[in-house]
């Protein structure tokens, strides 16, 4: 198994990690997904393990099984669920502790319901882009109303204040335009972005990125289910598509669902910095982002970022952007 069976992330290695189960049977396992934290059996295969849990995950209640070529603590679960479009509810209190503090030996067991059917906290919507790709930005937000009625776009130039511009199927003055130089700042820029928001949350977006309308109406059910493991991020799978061909870098895990408050760090490859560390986020599996680029754009970016930030740029990251995608 290259990949994982719940993220598919391929970053399968070593664990000594362990699983106590309901009926008291301890189980060790020898390898770990090092992205969502599913762990597996020697033998486990990827079809037979996806199949297996999209049955249990069928229930109303979720409870561990202790002969399953897999286990996952309560975290990793809430992960897991998410790809079926489902939320996790902790049955006591020490299910509540392990969302806080992953990952934790106990086998997972929560109760599952629609994440369309939980609360809804109010989400923004936040774009980067250039001044010529404003229009094209504009023109795709209509599809994005039914989830959001705040939306703010902040351009790469010379810096000025908010203005309104109507856009079909959203309220007057829901979506403003914005300025600031980017001065080859990405978390500044993102920073700037957050502080646009009239919400709690906001999901930010690049130019050349995209977000189905389905994946976006579960944005708000997203940002509830976060608060209630005291969680402020959510990190979602980005399928990087580079001259129509998916690339291997998958999922390509960027953290785009944040609390307000939150900031990011990094001149270039930015990334939110969770107070209390990683475990106040989790990733959540239901829709991609959607990445288009250019074989063109990939081979000069590494060179430009490490010449923004001498030692991030990652030009090792050019040749498996180059790679198609494989299991």
């Amino acid at each position: 198994m290259r990949r994982c069976f719940v993220c598919d992330a391929a970053m399968i290695g070593s664990t000594t990690r362990r699983l106590i189960f309901s009926d008291g049977r301890a189980r060790a396992f020898r390898r770990a997904c090092q992205s969502c934290g599913v762990l597996l059996a020697d033998d486990a295969d990827r079809s037979a393990c996806r199949e297996h849990l999209t049955h249990r995950l069928s229930a109303p209640v979720f409870v561990s099984d202790p002969e399953a070529p897999y286990g996952l603590d309560l975290y990793t679960l809430r992960t897991a669920a998410t790809r079926l479009g489902l939320g996790i509810r902790p049955l006591d209190a020490a299910g509540h502790a392990a969302l806080r503090h992953p990952h934790d030996d106990h086998a997972a067991r929560a109760g599952l319901a629609a994440l369309a059917g939980e609360g809804r906290r109010p989400v923004s919507l936040g774009l980067l882009c250039r001044p010529a790709e404003c229009d094209a930005v504009l023109a795709a937000l209509p599809g994005q109303g039914g989830w959001t009625d705040d939306v703010a776009i902040l351009l790469d130039r010379p810096a000025s204040p908010p203005r309104s511009v109507p856009v079909a199927g959203f309220p007057e003055g829901a979506v403003r335009v914005a300025a600031r130089p980017l001065d080859g700042d990405f978390a500044a820029q993102r920073n700037a972005l957050q502080d646009l928001a009239r919400h709690g949350w906001m999901l930010q977006l690049d130019a050349d990125e995209s977000l189905s309308p389905e994946t976006g109406l579960l944005m708000p059910a997203l940002a509830t289910l976060a608060e209630a493991g005291e969680g402020v991020s959510v990190g979602f799978a980005r399928a990087n598509h580079v001259d129509g061909v998916l690339s291997d870098v998958f999922p390509d895990v960027q953290y785009r669902l944040n609390r307000r408050s939150v900031r990011f760090a990094g001149r270039v490859h930015e990334r939110p910095v969770l107070e209390g560390g990683w475990p106040r986020g989790f990733i959540s599996l239901h829709g991609p982002i959607v990445h288009h680029l250019s074989g063109a754009h990939v081979r000069a970016r590494s060179r430009r970022y490490e010449a923004l930030d001498p030692g991030r740029g990652r030009p090792e990251e050019e040749e498996a952007l180059l790679r198609p995608y494989a299991e």
